[in-house]
């Protein structure tokens, strides 16, 4: 098991020590746009959320992402402002991609070689570009796991309103496949 966290919400750092505890690695996926000052996730979909409690969506700065890169968690890229990949121009795609790999490994000082498509969008252009951005594998949502692509490696989702049984379920569902959905000798 690998657990990935999108957005890098501070909130995260609350499950690092049980992760670290169990042996259980983790990637945190951040936005290099809004860890310049660790502002609330301020995309369309979250708009009210975030006006009605932006401490929740609060992200982590740079600082906290380097403490918890210092105690093993990966840092990957979620883009610089976490849009839609699919619906921009190609050099946007390629800006967005490579612009926030590089930030973060200038400010973390160590490799970027993750990304996680916002909203779990991908398709054949923008997994190239990720590949030429310098990523070593991409994360998306995708269903199709008979695809064997590192540039699109599928996960499940468990959003904040899956609890007990329904986050149980997506995870046995998975497992019924009898595949895994990524193992680290896949993206070196």
């Amino acid at each position: 098991m690998h657990i990935t966290f999108d957005d890098a919400f501070c909130s995260v750092a609350g499950a690092l020590p049980t992760l670290r505890r169990l042996r259980i690695p983790a990637t945190v996926f951040v936005c290099s746009g809004y860890a310049e000052d660790g502002r609330p996730l301020r995309v369309p979909e979250l708009i009210e959320e975030v006006d009605a409690a932006p401490e929740e969506l609060a992200t982590m700065g740079w600082d906290e992402l380097g403490e918890i890169a210092e105690n093993g968690v990966e840092i990957g890229s979620h883009t610089v402002t976490h849009p839609h990949l699919p619906s921009l121009a190609q050099w946007e795609v390629e800006r967005e991609l490579v612009d926030s790999r590089e930030r973060i490994e200038d400010r973390l000082g160590r490799p970027c070689r993750f990304v996680a498509y916002p909203y779990g969008e991908e398709s054949d252009h923008i997994r190239a570009a990720a590949r030429a951005a310098g990523y070593a594998a991409g994360f998306a949502m995708s269903s199709d796991l008979r695809r064997a692509d590192p540039f699109a490696i599928p996960r499940v989702g468990i959003w904040r309103g899956d609890h007990g049984l329904r986050a149980a379920a997506k995870i046995a569902l998975q497992q019924a496949s009898k595949r895994p959905l990524w193992h680290a000798g896949t993206a070196r």
